[in-house]
């Protein structure tokens, strides 16, 4: 696995979506090593910083509404982080498989 996010990168994403304010999107994580899928949570500020970032394998961000979708698109597009958008929102990836292409959110 090759790591794509580092501490700074996940700040940014974190603070971004947090900035957000009534449009802040639900998120849920998947540990790298041991393959735990975190529970929706809400709270940008201090649960997605707990625990740190190094075994997110991908923070996956659940979209309500249009307006919402189109909110958290921008500022990842800010934040320019690599990923994908799905059905439900988008995917943030922390690692992929070497050899993998990996596009950004934009």
């Amino acid at each position: 696995m090759l790591s794509l996010m580092n501490d700074t990168k996940w700040d940014e994403l974190r603070l971004a979506m947090y900035g957000l304010g009534p449009l802040s999107p639900k998120w849920r994580t998947l540990h790298v090593e041991n393959g735990h899928l975190s529970e929706w949570d809400g709270e940008w500020f201090y649960h997605f910083l707990n625990g740190g970032y190094k075994f997110i394998k991908w923070v996956e961000i659940a979209i309500e509404s249009p307006a919402q979708r189109q909110a958290v698109l921008t500022e990842l597009a800010k934040v320019h982080v690599p990923g994908e958008s799905t059905e439900t929102g988008f995917r943030v990836l922390g690692y992929a498989e070497l050899g993998v292409e990996v596009d950004y959110l934009a």
